[in-house]
């Protein structure tokens, strides 16, 4: 899999992988950001979310434009710039009038134009890595490598932004609870009018915050939504450290792919022209009509792949247990996460290695890898619960994209050799019933729950939510 890939690869994606961490940092808390610090209803919060969006894969079309103009590696270089820009923007602390959240829209759109600027452009330089007829062959397995590396940045970015609101609202006495945001706003509203199992959830809690609460309840939401989007400011400063540390890998490797960084108007000027294939007018056709069929089945890849940010952190801000317990509760740490990926990689090396060091090697970190995580379970306190923050959830597709692509290129291609291997069409039809398969599990899982409130905040009693912990204890005794 990693082998005889060209070094332009790894820097490419060592570069992607810190762009892709501060990205989906962001990500995993832009949408609580928004109704805690707005106020914003979850209607209005999901038509910004969605115009962001809209942003982030429009604006890739300008991206191509310019860069055919101008070049790749110039269009990446300043999509690092602008969305270093836009994270500034959202990291500096603004209050939650007009200016604050005019600051918002400003920030959101320099990121989705960063962005835009920035990913494609990168994909193609390692795509052109593969135009040498020594790598050609290598061209889906690098694709794999890549798309991996982006969410290895992924799997670490919404601990990330966890342990930054945690420290900081510890240290203002606080602790975060996720229908509080939406109850200080109802409450800073419509004050003792409110509907009364939501004054009485919001009262106790400021009651269990005895270091931050006076007996002032007006004053206690103010203080709660001050201390939290403040935190959330600073996990966006999480963003404009990995741009940093993107930018530097881009630039000290830039030697390894500078062969690639050529568009066609610069091979022409030069005369680096073997590579270029001139399509008949029929072929173009067919490749336009195959590009649009591919984008109709993408739409609603996305549309689903994207409810990970919306509908899915409300539900597990709203819907979920607050806390786990045993093997589940180990999954919300990553490090654990990353010691099952280890696991799983160290034993495919071992029985793909052809050398006796590699396998014993392999071996060795394979042992190690149990080893910790039965210890770390073993060790786990009689009837101890972690406290699970709905963002930690977005790291469990990243987690199983990075696990099993092995399996994925293992399976693909023992049916290359037999001559089965399924067309890049059909894989991404597998893909999306696998997809569908767990929306109907989420759907089925989901009824008989409580409505969502679109005015306020949706206060679900503890016995109704849904944890995962109940399924693992049933099975476990």
């Amino acid at each position: 899999m990693f082998q005889n890939q060209p070094k332009g690869l790894y820097a490419l994606a060592l570069a992607n992988t810190g762009e892709r961490f501060g990205y989906y940092t962001m990500l995993a808390i832009f949408t609580l950001f928004l109704q805690a610090k707005f106020g914003f209803s979850s209607a209005a919060t999901s038509n910004i979310f969605a115009g962001f969006l809209a942003l982030v894969y429009f604006l890739p079309i300008l991206g191509g434009i310019l860069a055919d103009k101008f070049g790749y590696g110039k269009m990446v270089t300043a999509g690092i710039i602008v969305m270093f820009a836009g994270y500034t923007c959202l990291a500096i602390p603004t209050g939650g009038g007009a200016f604050g959240v005019a600051a918002m829209f400003g920030a959101i759109f320099l990121i989705a134009l960063g962005t835009g600027l920035f990913k494609g452009n990168l994909q193609v330089m390692v795509g052109n890595l593969y135009d040498d007829p020594k790598y050609s062959d290598k061209r889906d397995t690098a694709f794999s490598l890549f798309y991996m590396a982006i969410n290895i940045g992924a799997l670490f970015a919404p601990t990330a932004a966890s342990k930054i609101t945690e420290n900081f609202m510890a240290k203002a006495g606080l602790k975060y609870q996720g229908d509080i945001p939406a109850l200080c706003h109802e409450y800073l509203e419509k004050g003792q009018q409110m509907a009364a199992n939501s004054l009485d959830t919001l009262t106790h809690f400021a009651q269990s915050q005895a270091s931050a609460f006076n007996g002032d309840l007006a004053t206690f939401a103010h203080k709660y939504i001050d201390e939290l989007s403040l935190s959330y400011h600073y996990g966006f400063a999480v963003a404009c450290i990995s741009l940093i540390v993107s930018m530097l890998i881009y630039q000290v490797f830039k030697s390894t792919f500078k062969h690639a960084d050529i568009n066609t108007k610069q091979a022409a000027a030069s005369g680096k022209q073997e590579n270029i294939v001139e399509l008949t007018p029929e072929q173009t056709r067919s490749r336009i009509t195959a590009l649009v069929l591919v984008f109709a089945v993408v739409i609603f890849f996305w549309m689903a792949f994207h409810q990970n940010g919306l509908t899915l952190t409300f539900f597990a801000r709203d819907y979920t247990a607050r806390t786990a317990d045993g093997a589940i509760g180990m999954s919300f740490n990553v490090f654990n996460l990353v010691f099952v990926i280890t696991l799983i990689y160290s034993l495919f090396s071992l029985f793909q290695s052809k050398e006796a060091k590699s396998k014993l090697i392999s071996a060795v970190v394979a042992v190690i890898s149990v080893s910790i995580l039965v210890y770390k379970y073993l060790s786990l306190a009689p009837g101890s619960f972690i406290e699970v923050l709905p963002q930690m959830f977005q790291h469990f597709n990243p987690f199983f994209v990075v696990a099993l692509t092995p399996v994925s290129l293992a399976v693909f291609g023992a049916l290359a050799k037999r001559g089965s291997e399924p067309s890049a069409p059909r894989k991404i039809g597998i893909g999306m019933f696998i997809a569908a398969l767990g929306f109907t599990v989420m759907a089925l899982s989901s009824m008989g729950l409580p409505t969502p409130n679109p005015d306020g905040a949706t206060v679900v009693a503890n016995d109704l939510l849904v944890s995962p912990s109940v399924f693992y204890n049933s099975v476990s005794s």
